[in-house]
Order: C-alpha cells, then structure tokens, then sequence
C-alpha cells in the first residue's frame, strides 16, 4: 500500500459534514482575511480540492466534471484577485 492510498482511506472515513465545515471555515478565512494570508488559505484549498477532483475524475460523469473544474477555475481566479 503506497501513503496516497493509505491518505485516501482516511479521507474516505471523514464524515462529508466534518469535510463540508472545514473548507466553508477555510473558504471564509480565505475570502476575509486581507491580502495574501486570505490568497494563501485558497490556494491550499484550491490544490486540495484539484488533488481530490483528479484523483477521482475516472469515475465522474462528464458533467460532474464541467462543474467541478469549473468551481475549481473560479476558486483559483478568487485566489489571483485577493493576491492583487
């Protein structure tokens, strides 16, 4: 077993609401702090979340996909203009 397997079968015990608060409590630093500490906590949060879409892409529907890439670009483009 490689530690990105043994990484993704912890993640897979998280419970969805324990994940759900973390990035909302994440997302929200992100979006208030100033500058870039706030451009800094989305970037770590856009990277997981690219880490987690890929790694899952296979089994996701071509919709699924749009939408997820899609939140991803606008995360990231959020990132850029607090850094700005």
């Amino acid at each position: 077993m490689t530690p990105s397997d043994n990484l993704l079968r912890r993640l897979a015990r998280v419970s969805p609401t324990t994940a759900f608060v973390l990035a909302l409590a994440v997302l929200l630093a992100g979006l208030f702090l100033p500058g870039i500490v706030g451009a800094a906590l989305l970037v770590v949060l856009g990277l997981g979340l690219a880490t987690l879409t890929f790694t899952t892409w296979p089994v996701q529907s071509p919709s699924t996909r749009v939408i997820r890439v899609v939140l991803l670009v606008l995360l990231l483009s959020a990132a850029v203009a607090k850094a700005l």
